[in-house]
């Protein structure tokens, strides 16, 4: 391609041989302002490079060894995601407001600095805070429990306060751009929902929300693929009217999220500070439960 497509296609977050290869004709001709059979012929190309073809399963599990697991804080809430929390995929943490989403963020933004021998990924945190509860002074507190340096905590994590649902999208464009630069081993979009929630009202508004979360999430999803790193999204719920027995609650996005989600963790409160996390939907987790503590260390295991 020419350094004017060139150009285009890195103003709209297309860094990497990789990302073209894995994007749609569409996505590429939108960017870059060409037609969709050049763009095709772009992505045709990557591929090529990459040699992007049918795989045996034999080959699949072979590539498969490259998934890392990092760890939460809690070893009930590691077992039950299988070893802790995989890369190349996305992890929805879903649940009410004070449920206790944000701490586990928090907390993982310290462990993926802990090397890997302790569970950590040795490398630097990206976190998209869309309702402003990020809090530097509550990472400081966490980063001692883990025997870690708070100010160099601070430093490896890279804050970016999304003011709309159109600046969290922007955001993730950027994303490419920033691996290249920095350490980045985890990504943390906390909460993935709340600006769409809010901008789009209605019915009519409707399918342009879900287009929009869709391309959106697609994004998050290959460049978890891409990098080989994991992706944590914390979501609403939103109450159900039409449920007459068990929970009335259930998660907001509706099936676009639920189907770009690789792991769906439901969370709930129990008594004081104790915390249920059950499996809902996942391609290999078992549906099953597990309890953690939210304490000043972040998430831990309950002592009693």
């Amino acid at each position: 391609m020419g350094p004017v497509i060139a150009q285009k296609l890195r103003a709209s977050g297309f860094h990497t041989v990789e990302s073209i290869a894995v994007a749609s004709s569409k996505e590429l001709a939108d960017a870059a302002s060409i037609s969709r059979d050049r763009a095709l012929e772009i992505s045709s190309k990557a591929r090529e490079m990459l040699k992007i073809n049918f795989s045996t399963a034999e080959e699949l599990l072979k590539l498969r060894t490259r998934v890392t697991r990092l760890a939460t804080g809690s070893k009930a809430l590691d077992s039950l995601l299988g070893g802790g929390i995989e890369s190349q995929a996305i992890l929805e943490l879903i649940g009410e407001f004070g449920v206790g989403k944000t701490q586990i963020c928090h907390t993982i933004c310290a462990t993926v600095q802990l090397p890997l021998e302790r569970g950590g990924l040795d490398g630097e945190a990206l976190y998209i805070d869309t309702e402003g509860t990020f809090r530097p002074e509550r990472m400081a507190q966490i980063s001692k429990a883990f025997d870690l340096n708070s100010e160099a905590v601070l430093r490896n994590i890279i804050v970016g306060r999304a003011l709309n649902s159109d600046h969290q999208i922007l955001m993730v464009e950027k994303i490419d751009e920033l691996i290249k630069e920095k350490k980045i081993k985890l990504i943390i979009v906390d909460s993935l929902v709340s600006h769409f929630r809010a901008e789009y009202l209605g019915r009519e508004s409707l399918p342009e929300r879900q287009q929009k979360m869709n391309s959106h999430l697609h994004r998050l999803l290959r460049i978890a693929e891409i990098y080989n790193i994991p992706v944590v999204v914390t979501n609403q719920v939103i109450a159900s009217p039409d449920t007459f027995f068990g929970a009335s609650d259930k998660p907001a996005g509706g099936h676009i999220i639920a189907h770009l989600s690789t792991n769906r963790i439901f969370i709930r409160k129990s008594k004081k500070n104790t915390r249920i996390a059950k499996v809902i939907d996942s391609p290999y987790l078992p549906e099953s439960e597990c309890i953690f503590a939210i304490s000043e260390k972040g998430i831990e295991d309950i002592t009693d």
